[in-house]
């Protein structure tokens, strides 16, 4: 096979080396990331592909494709009310849980990038601490704070500690996105009699949009996908998000193998659809945090 020869100039400077590159790249990365690619969206597809399937075809090839496409397992599970009342349920905690931890996680951070006070520093270690403690660790402790404070069985209770938990990966990424913020813009917008929450509403804000949208989508993303807390504090079937519903489907069809795979690719469809449209705005806000 044919090469060509690259020559790039060392750090060094009057040094160079030779680097032989193949024109289209290594052929060990692209089978990497096709193995990669294959390992994950194999389990998607199969779900996906075996809601077209009926239980006698799964239970004589499992992995096999369909003899004949039959939409009839999606099209009972989407005229059926309770699929409907359990996607509305994780809408408005996911919308509820990521309008929270923006809102709450952009003026803390506003406060922690932009001013100077005595804690600032500690202030800020408190919040990446609390990426070191998933929600699992402070499960039970949680279950008992809801109880006592009535929010059992109840939406509010999973979506105010999903905003606690949401806070320090908001915080982490939002302060380098202010911190950039030059300070004679700030200076400029005093001078013409612009106030602090002026500035915060014209000129902040705006600016940091790119990483507003980012941790949106995390929280969104985070909270529709959010199991162990809904199955902790949620005990009515009305009030089940999808990831709940998933469960209490899969056992009470637990012989209907092809619905409940067709119950479950619909109620992940919506996240991957989500986050498939967004992927660039979330690599982009962590690649400006970065930079920030």
């Amino acid at each position: 096979m044919s090469t060509r020869t690259i020559t790039l100039r060392d750090t060094v400077p009057g040094r160079r080396r030779d680097v032989n590159k193949l024109p289209w790249g290594s052929p060990a990365v692209y089978f990497i990331a096709l193995v990669i690619i294959a390992l994950m969206l194999g389990p998607v597809l199969y779900i996906i592909i075996g809601g077209f399937r009926t239980n006698s075809e799964i239970t004589v090839d499992p992995s096999g494709l369909p003899v004949s496409w039959n939409p009839q397992n999606y099209v009972d599970v989407l005229t059926s009310g309770l699929f409907w009342t359990e996607v509305l349920n994780s809408t408005m905690v996911a919308l509820a849980t990521t309008v929270g931890a923006v809102a709450l996680g952009l003026m803390a951070s506003y406060v922690i990038a932009r001013y100077s006070f005595a804690g600032r520093g500690a202030l800020y270690a408190l919040f990446a601490a609390g990426l070191m403690f998933p929600i699992t660790v402070a499960i039970t402790p949680l279950y008992i704070v809801v109880r006592n404070l009535g929010l059992m069985n109840t939406l509010p209770g999973v979506i105010l500690p999903q905003i606690a938990f949401a806070l320090p990966t908001t915080i982490i990424i939002l302060v380098p996105f202010l911190k950039a913020i030059p300070d004679e813009i700030q200076e400029a917008a005093y001078i013409d009699g612009c106030g602090r929450l002026s500035f915060f509403w014209r000129m902040v804000l705006p600016l940091a949009v790119p990483g507003v949208i980012t941790v949106g989508i995390l929280a969104f993303i985070g909270s529709w996908n959010g199991y162990l807390l809904p199955l902790f504090i949620l005990n009515d079937e009305a009030q089940f998000t999808l990831p709940l519903g998933v469960q209490a489907f899969s056992s009470q069809y637990s012989v209907d193998t092809a619905k409940v795979l067709a119950f479950t690719s619909l109620s992940m469809l919506p996240a991957l659809v989500f986050f498939s449209l967004f992927e660039r705005r979330i690599v982009g806000g962590l690649t400006g945090a970065v930079k920030g």
